[in-house]
């Protein structure tokens, strides 16, 4: 009888969808894999420069900022002021105060004129565990009405990136002051 023999083919599957093998499923994964790699090389490159970037710009922006508010918070002529430590010490002879001198290049400071901080902004020494190194200049305006006046200039750059081989963050500050204020 036929009839016995159409159940039997209609009962019949095929093998090809019978299910993924463990050849297909190794071959997604190892996709996966490698899709997933490409995604954590962009994920460390962005955490390396929100750090550098984000962080520590933002701290050398405030580092400048704190060594700005201690030199104007000077008289006009004071001399004698030693502002590289914390709190400023009455110093004559190793203090500058406002003196006209210094540099805006921290890889060349000039003494008296730059100090340096760790990495939570407490001063340090220049051979210490040093983050931050802070550096400023003093010009007198000595021209007519602008011989009351002198121009203040604080640099911060942190001493080394997260990650980072290139330009360093560096923030610059630079203030008038002028007399008798």
């Amino acid at each position: 009888m036929k009839p016995h023999h159409s159940l039997r083919v209609g009962k019949r599957r095929s093998n090809s969808q019978a299910g993924i093998s463990l050849i297909e499923t190794m071959i997604a994964l190892g996709l996966l894999l490698i899709a997933a790699a490409g995604i954590m090389t962009l994920a460390t490159v962005a955490m390396s420069t929100t750090e550098t970037q984000g962080h520590l710009a933002a701290r050398t922006a405030e580092y400048a900022q704190d060594k700005m508010e201690q030199l104007l918070a000077l008289p006009f002529k004071d001399t004698c002021t030693d502002t590289t430590v914390f709190p400023a010490q009455v110093n004559c002879g190793v203090g500058q105060g406002l003196t006209a001198g210094g540099g805006l290049d921290p890889n060349a400071p000039v003494v008296g004129y730059s100090d340096y901080v760790d990495k939570s902004g407490n001063p340090v020494a220049a051979g210490a565990n040093w983050q931050y190194v802070r550096v400023w200049q003093i010009t007198d305006n000595a021209a007519g009405a602008a011989a009351n006046l002198k121009t203040i200039s604080v640099l911060t750059r942190v001493r080394y990136g997260v990650g980072q081989t290139g330009i360093l963050p560096t923030s610059t500050i630079t203030c008038l002051k002028s007399s008798p204020f």
